[in-house]
């Protein structure tokens, strides 16, 4: 009779624990905590593509502020020369060689002056592409937010689930010998979870495979009794 209780216990056990795995898969499933790592995903691409043009941007107010420097010792160097020109006193080899260097540093300047306007029109198309991604960022960082909230509160339903789960568990654990508790969890783990099933109706509630009744009467000779088919504790 004892024998019997112990594996009665043993399915109330089963029960738990079938329980508990039952919720730890919802923990696991939830539909929110695959749209919240799709989330993060989204953020972590629009954090990238932000990185990526804040460098960009930086590249370019660095090569801007490079040229508008040349360019101002070009304009200074022009104005110095044009005012020795317009002042005289050199010979007239001297004077055309003046002006032809004066020609030379304005051409130069001309092209520095479409490098400086091509590089404000590039700093100012970044700048709107950093600000669009800004706004990414900040809508994908608020939707993570959210699905994370929900998360955490269907979580924490569950974990208080699980917790009286756990608490039923440890009561029942104790009225059970532990030779049988060992044999129950080594079963546990090669029988998908599903380690002890009813005896009824000459069914295994493991397998849900019929057992004669010469079977029936060797299985209960067993010492504990397990199912001919597939070796799973039985409880008659």
């Amino acid at each position: 009779m004892q024998e019997f209780q112990s594996l009665a216990d043993l399915l109330d056990l089963q029960d738990v624990d079938s329980q508990i795995d039952r919720l730890l898969a919802q923990r696991s499933g939830l539909p929110e905590l695959e749209q919240y790592k799709a989330a993060h995903e989204r953020l972590q691409t629009a954090e990238q593509a932000r990185a990526t043009i804040a460098e960009a941007l930086k590249l370019a107010n660095r090569d801007l502020d490079k040229n508008e420097g040349e360019l101002e010792l070009v304009e200074n160097k022009i104005a110095q020369q044009e005012q020795r020109l317009f002042a005289g006193g050199m010979s007239a080899r001297e004077t055309e060689h003046m002006r032809l260097d004066i020609e030379s540093q304005k051409r130069r300047q001309g092209d520095m002056e479409e490098a400086v306007l091509h590089l404000l029109d590039q700093r100012e198309e970044l700048e709107g592409q950093l600000a669009e991604v800004e706004s990414t960022v900040s809508e994908h960082a608020s939707a993570k937010a959210e699905l994370e909230a929900v998360v955490q509160r269907e979580w924490k339903a569950i974990d208080a689930e699980i917790a009286r789960k756990e608490e039923r568990k440890s009561a029942i654990v104790p009225l059970i010998p532990g030779e049988l508790l060992d044999l129950y969890e080594r079963l546990r783990d090669t029988k998908e979870g599903v380690a002890v099933g009813r005896l009824a109706d000459g069914t295994c509630g493991g397998c849900h495979l019929t057992l004669s009744p010469a079977e029936q009467i060797e299985v209960l000779k067993e010492d504990p009794p397990r199912c001919l088919h597939c070796r799973r504790l039985l409880v008659p």
